[in-house]
């Protein structure tokens, strides 16, 4: 899952930044209106963080602006303004949900999940590709009833391979959705984690899950 931050309080937008990733949340970061808006256009994001004080565009210009463009990533408004009449006007403009700071990083990770979960139709909870398993509530993962631990990376690798099982992802397919913008697509960590995941996936297996086809990617299938 990929999330931007639109955040021009650098402390509040690197603490969140640094919580996400520890989560296993892909991160970009914007610090006022205008680049927000240009990182939100320009990339498919699950979900997209706003402050409502920002420079250049505010938040609830940049919201509707969003909204009117087509943009379809949810929003979850932050602000210091916690009157009934600003969440009012923030839910209106178009955003999903909406937290006062200051808040609780747990709180917010909740009401990501609860977006998120709301995204996927409320009814998808579970991957599953032959005898491998991935609980997306618990983020457990299990081949034919063995829990296999994995890192937050690895794990939103190997979430991102499920839930394109059967489709050939190119090494940019996946810089773009389980890493940050700044990733730097001419290094080799892809096919490091891609191997990683092998090892804890497929080792001692007769049946290999994740594949190589040369030139073009990887697939996860049976």
């Amino acid at each position: 899952m990929r999330i931007l931050i639109i955040e021009d309080e650098r402390k509040i937008a690197d603490f969140i930044k640094r919580g996400l990733k520890e989560e296993g949340y892909a991160v970009d970061l914007a610090h006022d209106g205008e680049q927000g808006h240009f990182l939100a256009k320009t990339n498919n994001y699950d979900l997209i963080l706003l402050d409502l004080m920002l420079p250049k565009i505010d938040g609830l210009s940049l919201c509707g602006q969003l909204k009117k463009e087509g943009v379809s990533s949810p929003i979850i408004m932050l602000t210091a303004k916690d009157t009934v009449k600003d969440k009012v006007v923030g839910l209106d403009t178009g955003a999903d949900d909406y937290l006062t700071k200051p808040f609780a990083f747990e709180e917010l990770l909740a009401r990501i999940r609860v977006i998120l979960r709301k995204k996927e139709s409320g009814t998808v909870t579970k991957l599953q590709v032959g005898d491998l398993e991935l609980d997306l509530l618990t983020h457990k993962v299990a081949r034919s009833g063995k829990e296999i631990s994995l890192t937050a990376k690895e794990y939103s690798l190997l979430e991102y391979l499920m839930r394109n099982a059967g489709t050939v992802v190119s090494r940019t397919m996946i810089s773009e959705h389980v890493w940050d913008i700044d990733f730097d697509t001419f290094t080799n960590v892809i096919d490091v984690y891609i191997n990683y995941l092998r090892k804890k996936v497929d080792s001692g297996f007769s049946k290999k899950l994740i594949h190589t086809i040369r030139g073009r990617g990887y697939i996860l299938k049976e």
